[in-house]
């Protein structure tokens, strides 16, 4: 077991709508979400384990965004990368759910890959993945748990959490999160500040300087670390770790390039997992009709030890590699259940005899 999620460090001009030449096909296609593909987040991991599939094998690449968040714009932009010679698509987000239900069965002869979701006809439906399509979550709870785990460890006992939107997969980061770090205070016995004025989701996906101006009274209060789970939104935490000479955690991708206030990443192996699939695509092999859940015993979560080039994203001082991975082995071997409900939060709590959380239900689950 790897134990470690290195970042793909890929330096390449994308397309976008207008640079995909009709007379140029496109094999692989990408449909972003929210965000672009420079988002620091879940579509440029996701781009750049395309990007460097695509340029190694010589295969033609490209991405779509679509001109708004809705159901109508994503199908257009997978019509268009249909048009354009797309043979499988990928699109980052449970958002897609709607759109690639309804494109799995007009396109019957191209595969989608879906990553944080499944397809469904309606938000309250079932999950309907057909023989094209492959459905990819990952175990955000087990990452968010690492991140509070080794900040605890780290000897920071003041914590804040600022998700983007109140997602699924947000909503399970900040849960793994709160388990980790109360976990790690009791290897440290030590008394946490995680009060619930410290734990917040943002509304949006997107910087703003009324969320850097929020988190800068956070540390000012004295926090001392923020794990952001908000995409591009993280970037305004940044900003203000920076001005206050504190920490953060990022999200989704390894952060530590962006900047030197990022204390680690909860990442997920989007490129890792991308790229596996395309591998069984092209061998012919594609999985189809599946649903994968990837976490710490499929490597598919963890937070980030080294790169591939000079930039060293592990900056604990006092947390340890060893003792990363020892965790890290304990959630891959079932050893330490990571809870992904409030519900289960409060089993946990109680079963590991550690301190009472003072974050209410309404608060981690809006």
């Amino acid at each position: 077991m790897k134990k470690v999620l290195i970042a793909l460090l890929v330096f390449t001009m994308g397309f976008t709508l207008a640079a995909c030449p009709e007379d140029e096909d496109v094999e692989i296609a990408m449909i972003t979400d929210y965000g672009d593909i420079d988002d620091e987040s879940f579509n440029q991991g996701t781009w750049e384990g395309i990007v460097e599939y695509a340029e190694e094998h010589g295969i033609e690449y490209g991405y779509y965004r679509p001109a708004e968040v809705s159901d109508a714009e994503y199908l257009a932009s997978i019509d268009m990368a249909v048009e354009e010679g797309a043979d499988i698509i990928i699109t980052p987000g449970f958002l897609f759910e709607q759109a690639v239900w309804e494109a799995q069965y007009e396109y019957p002869d191209v595969k989608f890959v879906l990553l944080d979701g499944e397809p469904r006809e309606t938000e309250e439906s079932d999950p309907d993945v057909a023989d094209n399509t492959v459905g990819v979550y990952y175990e955000e709870h087990e990452s968010g748990f690492l991140a509070g785990y080794g900040a605890v460890r780290e000897g920071l006992t003041d914590l804040g959490y600022m998700g983007g939107i109140a997602v699924p997969a947000v909503v399970d980061f900040g849960i793994g999160f709160i388990a980790g770090a109360y976990y790690a205070a009791a290897k440290e016995d030590a008394e946490l500040n995680f009060p619930d004025d410290r734990y917040t989701f943002l509304g949006s996906f997107d910087p703003s300087d009324e969320y850097e101006s929020q988190a800068d009274g956070w540390y000012g209060g004295g926090t001392e670390v923020i794990f952001a789970a908000a995409g591009g939104a993280g970037t305004s935490i940044m900003s203000a770790a920076g001005a206050n000479d504190a920490w953060m955690i990022g999200v989704d991708v390894d952060q530590s390039a962006e900047s030197d206030t990022v204390l680690t990443s909860a990442m997920k192996d989007l490129a890792g997992s991308v790229q596996l699939i395309l591998d069984e695509y092209y061998d012919d092999n594609f999985p189809g009709g599946e649903t994968r859940h990837l976490g710490a015993d499929q490597d598919g979560v963890g937070l980030p030890v080294e790169r591939e080039d000079d930039i060293d994203p592990w900056r604990f001082e006092t947390f340890t590699v060893e003792q990363y991975e020892n965790i890290f082995d304990q959630i891959a071997d079932g050893s330490v259940v990571v809870p992904d409900s409030y519900a289960d939060l409060l089993d946990f709590i109680d079963e590991n005899d550690l301190d009472a959380i003072d974050i209410e239900e309404d608060t981690v689950e809006p």
